[in-house]
């Protein structure tokens, strides 16, 4: 008959074997987990460079189509630029016999005839100034920058006294903020403030007084330039018109003009890295933004 010592040893004995086995299914579970976080990080990987390879095929794609898009707007604006430059020698003849129409015949015309001749006369007019405006965006797009730093508030006081001078009945209050320095292509900069300017001073033609203001604002983090007045405004829903060329949102016979001017000051901004918007109320003046890249 075993003795309670022998009893004893045997369940120790037991209580090893069980507790071993146990020991062995905790390290084969942390094993199996292993193992399995193993195919798991490898499935992952591959995940991850399956997107790499479509995001670079994109990149690829992006670049392929931006190439594109580049050498198409090349040949569109040397498109633009030859036929533009070719159809001023035949509007030019136009021109030429109409004043000699105007100059030799006109008494001799029946007021039909005189009327006629006059609409003809100011129509090529009004073609050679938009012909002089494409080619003026094609060059703005080929002509390097030459970047240097001038006084923005200057130049708006010069621009405004010469409309002044020009019209000198006629109640104005400027407010310029002074001291506005930055670093641009002075004659381009020049032609995007002479254009917003009198932009500005047409349209408050029938103000009393007429307000137009320069200075700068923060939006969004980053300073902006703009250049307000009061007068004529326009509805926003058309603001999209604004830069495209020959849109207008008034008739040629309220507000004289080719449509073109603010696609050139557009395309010049850009050229300069920044961007233009437009801000207005019908009847309540307009407000025009523009920045800046360094």
């Amino acid at each position: 008959m075993p003795s309670e010592m022998d009893i004893t040893k045997k369940k120790l004995a037991e209580a090893e074997e069980m507790n071993q086995a146990l020991r062995k299914g905790q390290v084969d579970a942390v094993i199996g987990e292993k193992s399995v976080s193993m195919v798991r990080l490898r499935e992952v990987e591959q995940e991850l460079k399956d997107r790499q390879d479509e995001l670079e095929r994109k990149h690829a794609e992006l670049v392929h189509r931006t190439e594109e898009l580049e050498r198409a707007n090349e040949e569109l604006e040397s498109f633009s630029y030859a036929v533009s430059h070719d159809l001023r020698g035949p509007l030019r003849h136009i021109r030429s016999f109409a004043e000699i129409l105007n100059e030799d015949f006109r008494e001799q015309m029946p007021p039909e005839a005189r009327e006629y001749l006059d609409r003809m006369s100011s129509a090529a007019e009004l073609m050679s100034d938009q012909i002089g405006q494409i080619l003026d965006i094609s060059r703005v797009s080929r002509m390097e920058l030459e970047r240097r730093e001038i006084d923005l508030s200057a130049m708006a006081n010069q621009i405004l006294e010469r409309f002044r001078a020009a019209e000198p009945d006629r109640s104005v209050e400027l407010t310029i903020e002074p001291g506005l320095k930055i670093t641009c292509d002075h004659a381009l900069i020049g032609r995007v403030m002479e254009n917003l300017l009198s932009n500005a001073w047409k349209y408050t033609n029938s103000r009393r007084p007429a307000r137009i203001s320069l200075g700068t604002e923060k939006r969004e983090g980053h300073s902006a330039y703009v250049i307000r007045d009061n007068g004529t405004g326009f509805d926003m829903k058309y603001a999209d018109r604004l830069f495209t060329p020959f849109q207008r949102l008034h008739s040629e016979q309220e507000f004289g003009g080719t449509g073109v001017g603010l696609s050139v000051v557009q395309r010049i901004i850009h050229r300069h890295g920044g961007t233009i918007w437009a801000e207005s109320t019908p009847g309540e003046g307009a407000a025009f933004y523009f920045t800046l890249g360094k």
